[in-house]
């Protein structure tokens, strides 16, 4: 008995302009769980006007759920404006912490070597502790945590993505 590959759904990255007060953050996130849809991450900054924040939404939906989804963020009242990016024509980024176990002198070279590769940057070594700053793609970052799993990664922490489109 044979069973079907799942396809997994892409990544689409949503970037919204709101309004910069209380409770607007409450309301986009109460629309993705009344609607049961994951977000995969969020990042929001104020943005250069002070009464605006910028809101960045990963998900993995399908396409239907995906346009449904960006209809009623327009909908909602302190919401300026919803753009769903194009990943090819976006420049996005996210920052990772990983902090590793480093019981040796060589695995604390070869975590080097390895951060080197990456254009990541060494923040603290410890005894038996290395811990790693790493900017790129959620892709990018992805496959340097594989790459160091071995080593035992004790706590890592994640931005989120943050996106802009592309020159104008």
């Amino acid at each position: 008995m044979s069973s079907k590959p799942t396809v997994q759904n892409p990544l689409y990255i949503i970037s919204s302009i709101v309004e910069n007060k209380p409770g607007v953050l409450f309301r986009i996130t109460n629309l993705f769980r009344a609607r049961n849809f994951n977000i995969e991450s969020i990042t929001v900054g104020t943005t250069e006007q002070p009464d605006l924040s910028r809101m960045t939404i990963t998900t993995k939906i399908d396409e239907r759920t995906l346009d449904q989804l960006v209809k009623q963020l327009r909908k909602l009242i302190d919401v300026v404006e919803v753009k769903l990016l194009d990943i090819n024509n976006t420049v996005y980024r996210e920052l990772a912490l990983i902090k590793m176990k480093t019981s040796d002198s060589s695995s604390k070279m070869e975590i080097t070597n390895y951060a080197t590769v990456f254009r990541a940057n060494i923040l603290d070594i410890g005894k038996e502790s290395m811990t790693v700053e790493i900017i790129g793609t959620p892709d990018k970052i992805d496959a340097f945590k594989n790459l160091v799993d071995q080593y035992g990664i004790v706590e890592m922490a994640r931005t989120g993505v943050s996106a802009l489109p592309r020159g104008i």
